[in-house]
């Protein structure tokens, strides 16, 4: 029975490249689920009947955890170069994004207490 590896809901493509790169380099037998049209289901990667599932999972734990120490070591520079970006920097950068999106989030919070005010 096929075994799910990897559900790609909120997976960046740069990683779920370098799944299926990591996958076919340590030659994993697997296949790939396209998402859903309508946002259901976000698609997969799954190790197949004879792909070795838990060498698979394996692989794939090692490899995340490479991913999370780089991804922490990037943090750290850009931290250390100024490079981060705040809501400071993006206020300074984009002021008319900065302000629409706060009109819309008060907006929708007064929509939201409407009723609740009308009726006191």
């Amino acid at each position: 029975m096929p075994t799910l590896l990897l559900n790609l809901r909120h997976v960046p493509d740069d990683e779920a490249d370098e799944v299926r790169a990591l996958l076919s380099e340590r030659a994993l037998a697997f296949y790939e689920t396209a998402p859903n049209r309508w946002g259901i289901s976000a698609g997969a990667i799954w190790i197949a009947d004879d792909g070795r599932p838990e060498e698979a999972r394996r692989v794939l734990a090692e490899y995340q955890v490479e991913r999370r120490e780089r991804a922490r070591r990037e943090f750290a520079e850009a931290q250390r170069d100024g490079t981060v970006q705040t809501v400071w920097s993006m206020l300074r950068d984009e002021p008319v994004r900065v302000l629409v999106v706060l009109v819309s989030i008060a907006c929708v919070v007064a929509l939201s207490l409407w009723p609740f005010l009308l009726s006191g």
